[in-house]
């Protein structure tokens, strides 16, 4: 059992769209990314996705509407629900989600990670 520091694990890597590992809990993944831009549309056929703010602001879009989650707010995104994230400027963002899930979904995208590196 380490104590994890997200301040420091976000110090690691400048990055944008690039999940990195800090832990895994009952077959989740804990996740630390830095978002900046528009991401790509893309749904989890099987898994709810879990986006908390840590740091600035993130709006995701969905089908009819955008939620705008602010620091400190979390929302999960429920499986086959079609979204894409947007950060007007730089956002860092905790996730939670299955060891499995392709932060893309079934969309190939040059933004697509096909493995996470742990930090």
């Amino acid at each position: 059992m380490d104590v994890i520091n997200i301040q420091q694990k976000f110090d690691l890597f400048s990055d944008h769209w690039n999940p990195k590992i800090i832990g895994s809990l009952n077959g989740q993944d804990v996740k630390l990314a830095k978002v900046k831009g528009e991401f790509v549309w893309h749904d989890h056929k099987h898994e709810d996705e879990l986006f908390l703010v840590i740091k600035g602001e993130l709006d995701i879009h969905f089908e009819h509407e955008v939620k705008t989650i602010k620091e400190g707010e979390l929302i999960i995104v429920p499986k086959g629900v079609r979204h894409k994230p947007v950060a007007k400027d730089e956002c860092w963002v905790m996730l939670y989600e299955p060891h499995e899930t392709k932060h893309t979904g079934a969309v190939d995208s040059d933004l697509t990670v096909l493995e996470y590196e742990q930090i």
